[in-house]
């Protein structure tokens, strides 16, 4: 008799501790993920060929979430601006470090507060402005640096 209870005790706990949590972790996968924010009246006026609103990774980076890519021409150079809105200042700062994360010799720059390196995708110039985390791809750093500060700018 003794076994019984025991057998049944054991049925009773994995039934009640082994649905709820599953309920939970298929709710957490089922909740849709916001579409970014477009934010193409930020991107720079000069030498803009296109603009794209990217759901996700934006430059193909899996550090980087959805954002607003801007596509770029000057004198047969072909270059991206990206803007990644985010819920803070302190998101957005998180997200840099995440980037950072995903270059290949990141240098710091202190004058701007930003990283400049490559990725997987070629040189990149990334920064956070406020709730924004932004940068220019394609670039050497002494000619994305000036642009990235017209784009500062623009953040405002």
């Amino acid at each position: 008799m003794k076994r019984c209870w025991i057998a049944l005790a054991s049925v009773l706990l994995a039934a009640c501790g082994g649905s709820a949590p599953q309920e939970k972790k298929a709710e957490a996968r089922t909740e849709a993920v916001p579409a970014p924010k477009d934010n193409t009246d930020k991107l720079l006026p000069l030498n803009h060929v296109s603009a794209k609103v990217v759901p996700n990774h934006v430059l193909g980076n899996s550090a980087l979430p959805g954002g607003t890519v801007g596509d770029y021409e000057a004198k047969g150079q072909k270059y991206q601006v990206f803007i990644v809105e985010t819920a803070s200042p302190q998101d957005a700062a998180i997200l840099l470090l995440d980037t950072k994360g995903t270059m290949k010799d990141p240098e710091y720059m202190a004058a701007f507060g930003g990283y400049f390196g490559s990725d997987a995708n070629g040189e990149l110039f990334v920064f956070a402005k406020s709730k924004y985390l932004a940068g220019v791809a394609g670039l050497p750093r002494a000619k994305a640096d000036p642009i990235a500060r017209q784009l500062a700018v623009h953040l405002n």
